[in-house]
């Protein structure tokens, strides 16, 4: 019986059309008509034997649960990967990052907020992948305006640790009346939890007391899903 042909990355390469390599289609129609698993694919270059390099983008992509689990992947686990080297690693972990820091960049002028959501835009791009329980105090002026963003604690947010002064102090220093607090559940599931909403009564109350007011509090998860306690009523 006859046995079927060995395949290998050249192969493949050469039986695909040169229009649809992602690099050529990238020149030909830019970057936003390829999908992540060739615009990953052009950042790893090469795939290996058996296996092109679209495929293998495809595969981590699989692996890791998408687009935000890959940007949430450290060094480590991607050189376990079949064919991903450490050069590899670090052309992926550097682009994910140069994504996240550009999200971050701002226009001029400070940016104003009218609801949960202006907030949850603000800060997607930096905290939606990240791996640990980050919370953020914005700081907001009389005409809504962003004024600054100060990180107060990393590592779990519960009411033991998250003390009103802490989150309150850059206000104070600053002298803003007003402030969200933002944090993130690294599971992706923005569902506040029970030490959420207590953690939220307290800052209600002290805000009171200080005179700085809480205009809400932000949880942030994955794929731009955040929920807003102020609107749903949770510790206000």
């Amino acid at each position: 019986m006859e046995q079927p042909p060995t395949i290998s990355y050249s192969t493949m390469i050469r039986d695909t059309p040169a229009t649809e390599r992602p690099r050529e289609k990238l020149k030909n129609f830019g970057p936003h008509h390829l999908s992540n698993a060739e615009l990953i694919a052009i950042l790893l270059r090469v795939g290996v034997k058996g296996e092109g390099v679209v495929t293998m983008a495809q595969r981590l992509l699989h692996r890791f649960g998408g687009l935000p689990g890959l940007a949430r992947a450290n060094f480590v686990e991607l050189c376990a990967e079949h064919g991903i080297s450490e050069a590899k690693a670090c052309q992926i972990l550097a682009a994910m990052d140069l994504g996240r820091r550009l999200s971050t960049l701002k226009a001029t002028g400070n940016p104003k907020i009218g609801s949960a959501r202006d907030v949850a835009n603000l800060l997607f791009g930096e905290m939606s992948f990240l791996d640990r329980e980050h919370l953020k105090t914005v700081l907001i002026n009389t005409k809504n305006e962003v004024m600054g963003i100060r990180e107060i604690y990393v590592g779990n947010v519960n009411s033991s640790i998250a003390r009103p002064s802490e989150i309150f102090r850059p206000a104070i220093r600053e002298n803003c009346p007003a402030i969200v607090v933002v944090h993130n559940h690294p599971s992706g599931d923005p569902t506040p939890s029970a030490e959420d909403i207590v953690v939220t009564r307290r800052l209600v109350e002290a805000g009171k007391v200080l005179g700085i007011e809480l205009l809400d509090h932000v949880v942030i998860g994955s794929d731009e899903q955040f929920i807003s306690l102020k609107e749903h009523g949770l510790g206000f």
